[in-house]
């Protein structure tokens, strides 16, 4: 039996779909819902095509109550930039969760990925960060930095943020896009310490393999949610950070034990006791994170189908007439 297929581009989903505090919210009933424990995802497919600093990964959920779930390609090609070329690529195919026909595609270009992604780091920030942020800072200079510390401010309005990165045009640049967006004090250092020291809550956003910040640059009062590392040969935070925070946590522990945070500490023989707490579990009040102002607190963001499945849900219900329907 023919049924319609909604097809979207990613200039027709530019158009309807932003990063706001609705999004934030969706995406923090995803993280809920991965907290109950009652969602179906799993393990990231991840490829790594060596000699063109290329990767791809695909993910996936079922989230019980959705009546759709998602698969999700992307792609990460890290030289396209000297081809004019975003770095990020990537669709979602949307399912009926009662028949498995496909009722969408979206050919996002990994828009909605990076939508999903920044409104993480807001639903981190808002169950993480200290109630009063007057700096933040991010380390990385590309989309995403900038996304992050959007969503950041979504949630823990501040007056300030520094930049840093392995290009200081690049941070520059970076800097004058955030205070132009946001409206706010906008710096770039090349003293990465110093960022994290003038700051209460950082963001690392870089695919680097070796860590950008140091576990001696903690201190009273910060809140770090590191997003880059999502493969097992990333790392950005020092192993030695993570035993040292009052409360470090997963967005998806398997996921982080894997290709997070927590593979490189556990590889350096750290954090080998219980496992930490999920980003879910925080929010539903079921373990805790932040106790005072003064704690140290880290979330590690690898990205989850869960998230992925709950943005193409929200697309497909908020803007069920955008774009082309094909009947198939």
């Amino acid at each position: 039996m023919a049924h319609d297929i909604q097809i979207a581009t990613e200039s027709e989903l530019r158009g309807a779909v932003g990063l706001d505090l609705i999004l934030v919210d969706v995406i923090e009933q995803a993280f809920m819902a991965l907290g109950r424990g009652r969602v179906v995802m799993p393990p990231v497919m991840s490829m790594e095509l060596p000699g063109t600093k290329g990767e791809v990964d695909a993910k996936t959920a079922f989230i019980p109550g959705f009546d759709y779930f998602a698969l999700k390609v992307s792609t990460g090609f890290y030289d396209n930039a000297q081809l004019g070329l975003p770095s990020l690529g990537g669709l979602m195919v949307l399912f009926s969760a009662t028949t498995g026909r496909v009722e969408g595609t979206y050919l996002d270009n990994g828009y909605l990925t990076d939508l999903r992604t920044a409104a993480a780091g807001a639903v981190a920030a808002r169950h993480m960060a200290p109630q009063r942020v007057e700096t933040a800072g991010v380390i990385g200079t590309g989309l995403q930095a900038r996304l992050q510390i959007e969503a950041a401010h979504l949630v823990r309005p501040f007056a300030r943020v520094l930049v840093t990165g392995r290009d200081m045009d690049k941070a520059r640049t970076c800097a004058a896009d955030l205070a132009k967006r946001l409206g706010i004090v906008a710096e770039a250092t090349a003293d990465a310490a110093a960022l994290v020291a003038e700051s209460q809550l950082v963001v690392t956003t870089t695919p680097a393999r070796e860590p950008v910040l140091k576990a001696d640059w903690l201190h009273p009062g910060l809140h770090i949610t590191a997003m880059g590392s999502d493969a097992d040969y990333k790392n950005e935070i020092d192993p030695a950070a993570l035993p040292l925070a009052d409360a470090y946590v997963c967005d998806r522990t398997s996921q982080c034990a894997t290709i997070g945070e927590l593979r490189s500490a556990r590889a350096a023989g750290l954090m080998q006791g219980e496992d930490p707490a999920e980003l879910g579990q925080i929010i539903l009040g079921d373990r805790s994170a932040r106790r005072g102002p003064d704690d140290i607190t880290i979330c590690d963001l690898t990205g989850t189908g869960a998230q992925d499945t709950a943005i193409a849900n929200h697309v497909r219900a908020t803007f069920p007439g955008l774009g082309t329907v094909i009947r198939s």
